[in-house]
């Protein structure tokens, strides 16, 4: 099948879907006296526009729940966190649009994402102050910051006779957000948290039912809590709508992603998550005469552009046209050209490595200016970059300014480093069972058949741990942050004064004027080591 004709029968399937749910919404009120519909979505990051594919936007998006809102009695509208960064809306205009937006969209219940926290505790608190939903967070303490008394660790909807209790549970900052911006937040964990409070609701409060709104993970490395761990430790949670892992738990494929999870007495809890980007809205029915059966209808609804334009919400579209204007204005000025399309979030590949050599040519380019005006710097010996900052995909074709400070979003800065040896072995030792992080082509990091690190190359040679390495690398990895805590042990030699997206467009500019396209080394730099293939 050719891909246009697949999008078409997608569209048309998810088209027929959408009715099906609408058509049994309505059937199953007739028979029962209450039901309630939790909308939900998670990690939109910024994701205003419909992409290329026609898939996601917000204006097909808020079609989707005004639908559902048509169809249904009882709804709430649910999201789990990181409603921000990663696209030009937030990059220029920091929140403006997005925090709008979702009260124009009448969002219920919303919790916090890692990346709100990424202009600072301070604009947080000014963003947060307008949010009209109920703003949850059970396990972050905000009294001693600009933040306090924004947040209340649960609420209770009442749903004909029944007594619905939110819980808003978040992920440890540690390592993940920078400490300069959660201020003097304090943080406790969250399953305990979770825990703490969903048996004050159902004991206490009497509630009927339990939700626990998440931003720790569907399921993440065995050192970390996650939401699959929290199902699985629970008494009184009855229901888990998470975010942060951008997993898609699909009810259709529970082999891949179990939707249901044992808790502690062996009673089933639904854990469900969207995956990223608005492409999905999450869909739960839930019969509250029939509660103790769990009686619990998981879907999700495609976000497509199979609308018309009359269903798209005309406040939004006039709301938008401004900040749509200078965005498609930087989209459009080219900077260069690639051969192949490739993806983000992939811990090892095409992306991830030209990143790292774009970030070695630049080091290389600095340490010759710095010496040219006195200054001792070794030689570069490798560039090591986070595939977390990237957060856009790079398409086969033109490429803009626009996608290069999309993919690129953060306010992070490049530095030189020198590092022992020892230290970045342990890094490396810490990466490598996850997958692996974005290094320049000098490294190459062998594992063995469990993605346990064997050893370490830099241009060939062992890894030496008593050496000085000088690394060209950000601050946020340089902060230990990304679980990289040990590259925290290191004398700073430079750090830039731009934002890595300006270094970014400037390699694109050098490149283009020679006519070179962007054409990554496909070559994974983690290696199983050969000699454990024998074994």
């Amino acid at each position: 099948m050719k891909r246009a004709d697949s999008i078409s029968a997608r569209i048309y399937g998810t088209t027929l879907r959408i009715m099906m749910l609408v058509l049994a919404g309505a059937f199953a009120m007739a028979l029962h006296a209450e039901h309630l519909v939790l909308l939900t979505t998670n990690d939109t990051h910024s994701n205003i526009d419909t992409d290329r594919n026609g898939v996601g936007g917000i204006l097909p998006r808020m079609a989707v729940i005004d639908s559902v809102r048509k169809a249904e009695k009882n709804v709430l509208l649910i999201d789990a966190g990181d409603a921000v960064q990663g696209t030009l809306y937030f990059k220029y205009f920091h929140g403006d649009v997005e925090y709008p937006l979702f009260n124009m969209m009448k969002y219920d219940i919303r919790i916090l994402g890692n990346h709100e926290f990424d202009n600072g505790i301070d604009q947080l608190a000014r963003y947060w102050k307008g949010v009209k939903a109920d703003r949850l967070s059970a396990n972050y303490d905000f009294s001693r910051t600009p933040a306090a008394g924004l947040f209340k660790p649960y609420v209770i909807k009442k749903i004909g006779r029944r007594k619905i209790g939110f819980i808003g549970i978040n992920v440890n900052p540690a390592s993940l957000i920078s400490k300069a911006n959660t201020g003097d937040m304090g943080f406790t964990p969250a399953i305990a948290s979770a825990n703490k409070w969903a048996d004050y609701l159902k004991n206490r409060e009497h509630c009927d039912l339990v939700v626990a709104v998440s931003h720790i993970g569907y399921k993440t490395d065995p050192d970390k809590e996650d939401d699959v761990r929290m199902a699985q430790q629970s008494r009184n949670i009855d229901l888990i709508i998470g975010g942060h892992s951008h997993t898609f738990v699909d009810p259709g494929h529970p082999d891949a992603t179990p939707c249901w999870i044992s808790n502690a007495d062996g009673k089933p809890v639904l854990v469900t998550q969207t995956g990223k980007y608005g492409r999905n809205v999450g869909y739960i029915n839930i019969d509250l005469d029939r509660l103790a059966d769990r009686k619990f209808v998981y879907e999700y609804i495609p976000v497509t552009d199979r609308f018309s334009p009359s269903a798209y919400n005309k406040e939004i579209i006039d709301f938008l046209a401004p900040y749509r204007a200078k965005v498609d204005s930087v989209n459009q000025v080219e900077v260069g050209y690639s051969l192949a399309a490739c993806r983000n979030g992939v811990a090892t590949g095409a992306l991830a490595n030209w990143t790292a050599d774009m970030g070695m040519w630049v080091g290389m380019q600095i340490a010759d200016s710095l010496r040219s005006v006195g200054r001792e710097i070794p030689a570069v010996d490798f560039a090591l970059m986070n595939v977390g900052g990237i957060r856009q995909p790079m398409p086969e074709g033109v490429v803009s300014e626009g996608l290069i400070l999309s993919m690129f979003p953060f306010s992070n800065r490049m530095m030189l480093i020198s590092i022992k040896g020892s230290d970045l072995i342990k890094t490396f030792g810490i990466v490598a069972p996850k997958g692996g992080e974005s290094v320049s082509d000098e490294i190459r990091v062998l594992t063995d058949a469990d993605g346990k690190m064997t050893g370490v190359t830099v241009n060939g040679n062992a890894m030496d741990p008593d050496r000085e390495y000088t690394v060209l690398t950000i601050d946020y990895i340089a902060e230990g942050n990304d679980d990289m805590t040990p590259m925290a042990n290191h004398e700073k030699l430079w750090v830039d004064s731009q934002e890595l997206g300006c270094r970014v467009l400037q390699y694109m500019a050098h490149t283009a004027r020679m006519g070179i396209p962007v054409s990554p080394d496909t070559a994974p730099r983690f290696l199983r080591d050969y000699r454990t293939l024998k074994q």
